[in-house]
């Protein structure tokens, strides 16, 4: 099957058990020609489906790479949220994460590993989930979600009642938060949900839940990094991304900050930077990133 990329990408629809239970459907997009240069994952955001990743998916297959883009257990079409209501967010970073990157360097032997995460995606590999031999990884608005750092009133009052009010309430009745009625994102496991409100209320986020080891985990990273956010995003602000990476005292971390103007849109947000329009602004600065990340472990 072929999608409409710059190329024509090769699409193949595949399914990846997790260890733990249960199974991941994803996609693997491949060049039409020459071999691949490099394989990368790209982690997705909290209950994001998919097909938000396609046309960024098909940028990095027109560079050479091959990529495997996924939905989590429990969102998409890895399963319905209602029956997988005791997947936890961590259950995600823990499992599903290192499960499609076992998966892709089985497919690619010998190809320079990479990922991109999206929000939890990036928490996951920034807490050492699914970094086995990669050669680094590149997060896309990861930050501390502590719901009182919100500079804007509004939006802090609007996330405050889905992750305090709302989302809880539907997570407790109904064993899941049907996202799409209420018109806040995709539908998602209820466990989820719990565990991100408590964590929204912790000072440092998950740092501060002793369950989670977040420190040591985040310590131990030790490969290339690329932590990238957006002036106008409300919730991933300079100082919640500082947050999540300062404690990656082992890697080498590089931090960028783009505006709008830089990408060439009226606004990127949290979710902004997957989109077409910056097809030809700051999509090529992280495909070369990702390049030169990749040909430098064959130097």
């Amino acid at each position: 099957m072929r999608s409409n990329g710059v190329k024509s990408a090769v699409r193949e629809r595949v399914s990846i058990p997790v260890a733990e239970g249960g199974t991941i459907v994803g996609t693997v997009w491949s060049p039409p020609e020459d071999p691949p240069r490099a394989a990368v994952v790209v982690h997705p955001a909290t209950a994001v489906p998919e097909r938000l990743y396609t046309h960024f998916a098909e940028h990095l297959v027109d560079g050479g790479f091959a990529v495997v883009t996924y939905d989590y257990r429990g969102t998409g079409a890895s399963g319905a949220a209602r029956a997988h209501r005791g997947l936890r967010m961590r259950d995600w970073m823990s499992a599903d994460v290192p499960a499609v990157a076992t998966w892709t360097r089985e497919r690619f032997p010998g190809l320079p590993q990479l990922a991109v995460g999206h929000s939890i995606g990036g928490h996951a590999l920034a807490l050492d989930n699914g970094t086995a031999g990669l050669a680094g990884f590149v997060t896309v608005a990861s930050h501390a979600g502590v719901t009182k750092t919100i500079p804007t009133r509004g939006e802090r009052l609007r996330v405050g009642a889905i992750l305090r009010v709302i989302g809880p309430a539907t997570a407790r009745l109904l064993g899941y938060v049907p996202g799409r009625r209420l018109g806040i994102g995709e539908d998602m496991p209820g466990a989820a949900m719990l565990e991100w409100s408590r964590w929204s209320r912790l000072p440092g986020y998950f740092f501060d839940d002793p369950t989670m080891d977040a420190g040591a985990r985040a310590a131990a990273v030790s490969t290339d990094v690329l932590a990238i956010g957006f002036t106008d995003d409300p919730w991933a602000t300079p100082a919640q991304v500082d947050a999540i990476f300062d404690p990656l005292t082992s890697a080498r971390v590089e931090r960028r900050t783009y505006t709008p103007q830089q990408g060439g849109v009226p606004a990127i947000g949290h979710a902004g930077f997957f989109r077409r329009g910056l097809h030809d602004t700051l999509w090529p600065e992280v495909r070369d990133w990702l390049l030169r990340t990749a040909e430098a472990t064959h130097e």
